[in-house]
């Protein structure tokens, strides 16, 4: 993988300018842009990273692109940057999941203390992804009904309760279990439960 790049967008040059200075200084790779725009087009958008953007701009704001980029499946961290008290603005902001709200002229120390925050961030959240997809690769195997069980397990139900529930009996219950088992490469249902819980799937109800 790459390495990480600070993404700086501010429609003011001597803005842009001062800040990559800043970043490169810290040996961090930095690349700016002049708008929002100028950033949703770019090759580096798909990268690991972090964002520091201005609030005010003209076309598209911080805050917009913020949500522009809430759609996608993946977003970096922000650090916004405001000449203005916006306090309404900082509040949604954060609620919406930035790393820091900082007011120019913004300190140095602040500023690259909130970039290694939000690189830290980025790097967990990556691999917590990469993770994800691993073990959705896994669960893809599954078969639809092996699927269900494996839903009834994770409550913590015997397989006597589970055929019950699906009208199956008990042997065929302990021959989906089984094979989800070892599809997995598990041996616990404490680590079946732990697996679903990072793939955000929920028991059967």
């Amino acid at each position: 993988m790459s390495d990480p790049t600070v993404f700086i967008i501010d429609d003011d040059p001597s803005a842009r300018r001062g800040l990559t200075r800043l970043v490169r200084a810290a040996g961090l790779n930095a690349e700016s842009f002049a708008s929002a725009g100028d950033f949703l087009t770019s090759r580096f958008r798909g990268g690991p990273g972090c964002i520091v953007l201005d609030v005010r701009m003209p076309e598209m704001t911080g805050p917009e692109l913020q949500d522009e980029l809430g759609k996608s499946d993946y977003c970096m961290p922000i650090v916004f940057l405001s000449a203005h008290a916006d306090v309404p603005i900082a509040a949604r902001a954060m609620k919406e999941g930035a790393v820091d709200f900082l007011t120019k002229p913004v300190d140095a120390a602040d500023l690259l203390s909130a970039v290694h925050v939000s690189l830290a961030r980025d790097a967990e959240n990556r691999a917590q992804c990469k993770e994800k997809t691993s073990i959705q690769a896994l669960m893809e195997k599954l078969t639809p009904r092996e699927h269900e069980v494996m839903t009834y397990v994770i409550t913590g139900m015997l397989n006597k309760q589970i055929a019950g529930y699906l009208g199956i009996s008990d042997e065929t219950v302990k021959i989906h279990r089984a094979r989800v088992m070892k599809k997995l490469h598990l041996v616990s249902v404490a680590e079946l439960v732990r697996l679903c819980e990072k793939a955000g799937i929920p028991p059967a109800q």
